[in-house]
């Protein structure tokens, strides 16, 4: 027999889905693959000379799809790679990459930020505070399967 869902865990999961179609569209209508963009706006939130591995645990996103993405963002000119300690490699932003980011990063973060703050500060604290402990929750009972 399977499982039913719980009513509030559809409209979660339709609210999730949705939320990320509308990133989708965003990278899509600036040009970029949806790893792409995650890269430049990590870049944004973190700071130019940071390594892969601070973007993979950022974005939650694999080391293979942020290898390849980062590959073809420093081919297509937005970004160098420069050595680091081992086999580190730091990333950072070109004048190129500087103007992309710029042009189409800098305008999704402010349509984040008004998005946001169209909540009042009550609002924002309870959407983050029950985002939280939802995500700690499902943490701790996922460890369980």
């Amino acid at each position: 027999m399977m499982p039913e869902l719980h009513p509030g865990m559809k409209e979660f999961n339709r609210i999730f889905k949705e939320c990320n179609h509308i990133y989708h569209d965003i990278a899509l209508k600036l040009g970029l693959s949806d790893s792409g963009f995650d890269i430049l706006y990590t870049l944004c939130e973190i700071g130019d000379g940071c390594l892969q591995k601070d973007i993979c645990d950022a974005t939650m996103l694999s080391k293979q799809t942020i290898h390849s993405s980062v590959q073809k963002l420093a081919k297509d000119g937005y970004l160098s790679l420069q050595p680091g300690k081992g086999r580190d490699l730091h990333i950072h932003l070109t004048s190129a990459g500087k103007a992309l980011m710029e042009e189409k990063i800098t305008p999704a973060i402010q349509t984040e930020n008004i998005a946001f703050t169209d909540m009042s500060k009550d609002e924002q604290e309870e959407f983050l505070r029950l985002n939280r402990k939802y995500i700690d929750s499902l943490r701790r009972h996922a460890a369980q399967l």
